[in-house]
């Protein structure tokens, strides 16, 4: 092993095929000084406790940033024990993982901790009390991974977009280019939130913040309904489709969302060098990205 090798910090990025996974995929791509590992179920498996800890000995890993989760809200409920296991123990095995082999461990978790019956943005240490079941597979990851590792790095982030993958901004583009009019619930308000934001934040934090450890919020600023999210998009790619807004009594879904769960992002704004981006420029990015709006519209 040359000098370089041995000084080089390792990186491991799980669920690197999803939204956020693929954000730190193309943020890394010049990156020299570090080397970065970036991993699917197929090529690790974090639900297998022997498989995570065989990888970590093998490639020295000196930080973790789990990107890797069972999103799937409404199908969780028929598969809670998949969802449990992803979200959930394998959370553990990784935080475990990262003590034993003194490597920081960074985990995303998500809004859906809370009940979503606050009238009044949540703060880290306000109670949790997810109503749903990817909620409380989240939650618990989060509890293994602090009792696993106390010095577990948890961000816990909401309405997360990009140009990648499933996600509201994707959908909402389709339909309005292939509908007239469409219904958007009006009646739940949260932080849209722009995965490439997300990834940038924590690389600044594992290059730039010493104080990192702990629960944070983090979302871009600002809070409206899916309705006026929906609304904004619209403008943005000027698009003629009518959006009517609706309730979520009339869009019935498998699994119950909050009604609420704006987050306040102080703590986090405190130890980050710049500002958090708001919703609707970080949308604008976004959808320039996609090539349907300009730089400055």
């Amino acid at each position: 092993m040359s000098v370089t090798e041995a000084t080089t910090k390792t990186i491991l990025i799980t669920g690197a095929d999803g939204q956020v996974g693929r954000e730190f995929r193309r943020l890394l791509e010049t990156e020299k000084s570090y080397k970065v590992f970036f991993t699917n179920r197929q090529q690790l498996a974090i639900d297998d406790v022997a498989s995570v800890d065989s990888f970590f000995q093998e490639n020295n890993i000196n930080h973790c940033i789990n990107c890797a989760a069972y999103t799937a809200v409404d199908r969780a409920e028929a598969e809670p024990d998949l969802a449990f296991r992803i979200n959930g123990t394998a959370v553990g095995y990784l935080a475990e993982a990262c003590k034993n082999h003194c490597a920081d461990f960074y985990h995303l978790s998500t809004d859906y901790v809370y009940s979503g019956k606050s009238t009044k943005p949540y703060k880290e240490d306000d109670p949790v009390d997810p109503t749903n079941v990817y909620g409380a597979s989240k939650l618990l990851g989060e509890e293994l991974a602090l009792a696993k590792n106390p010095e577990t790095t948890i961000i816990r982030t909401s309405w997360v977009y990009s140009e990648y993958g499933n996600n509201f901004v994707k959908t909402m583009v389709k339909l309005m280019n292939e509908k007239d009019s469409i219904n958007v619930v009006d009646d739940q308000k949260g932080s849209p939130t722009y995965a490439a934001d997300i990834a940038k934040m924590i690389w600044t934090m594992i290059t730039s913040v010493k104080e990192n450890k702990g629960v944070f919020n983090y979302a871009n600023n600002g809070a409206v309904t899916w309705f006026q999210f929906a609304l904004a998009i619209k403008d943005l790619i000027s698009s003629n489709c009518i959006v009517n807004p609706t309730t979520s009594d009339q869009f019935k879904t498998t699994a119950t969302r909050p009604s609420f769960s704006v987050m306040n992002t102080k703590k986090i704004q405190s130890i980050l060098p710049e500002p958090i981006p708001t919703w609707n420029a970080s949308l604008q990015s976004c959808l320039h990205r996609f090539g349907l709006v300009s730089a400055h519209k």
